[in-house]
């Protein structure tokens, strides 16, 4: 009876389990939450490095293109951990990073497509270019006027 009472009443101090605490990351402790970040980001640094290794073997573009993009997932899966993962769903579709976002997560799929799939070497490439360069335009949105510093310096280029 003292145990239903504890429940209905919001009380209920049993642990809960890894997912949930995932989901809420508030139930995690900082040092907790810092920890998974740190793994999830340097097993990140870490595939991304392996697949430019990888990249100079016969028939390397594959395995790059796939440890590459395993790389940037698992970086941007780091982060949920410091904010939770309804937050960063939240701050990712926001209408300032929409659509550096959508291009994010399409490079991510046809990245891997042209490499497991379609067996495009040349277009696994550029797709990974393209990765590139939208995880860094999204990245830039995280800080006030980076991305209008960097389209100022751009502009200014050809004159």
């Amino acid at each position: 009876m003292e145990k239903l009472r504890r429940v209905l009443s919001g009380q209920d101090d049993e642990e809960q389990g890894l997912t949930a605490q995932v989901l809420d990351a508030s139930s995690l402790s900082f040092n907790t939450r810092l920890k998974w970040f740190a793994i999830c980001f340097a097993s990140g640094v870490v595939f991304s490095i392996l697949g430019i290794g990888l990249l100079w073997l016969p028939g390397g573009i594959k395995l790059f293109a796939v440890f590459y993009t395993l790389g940037n997932i698992a970086a941007l899966v780091s982060t949920c951990f410091l904010m939770g993962p309804v937050k960063q769903l939240k701050k990712m579709f926001e209408t300032t990073r929409l659509l550096a976002t959508i291009v994010m997560l399409l490079c991510f799929i046809l990245t891997l497509c042209a490499a497991l799939w379609w067996h495009k070497k040349g277009l696994a490439l550029l797709f990974c270019i393209l990765q590139f360069l939208s995880m860094t335009w999204y990245s830039l949105s995280y800080i006030p006027y980076a991305r209008d510093a960097v389209i100022k310096c751009c502009s200014s280029l050809p004159s």
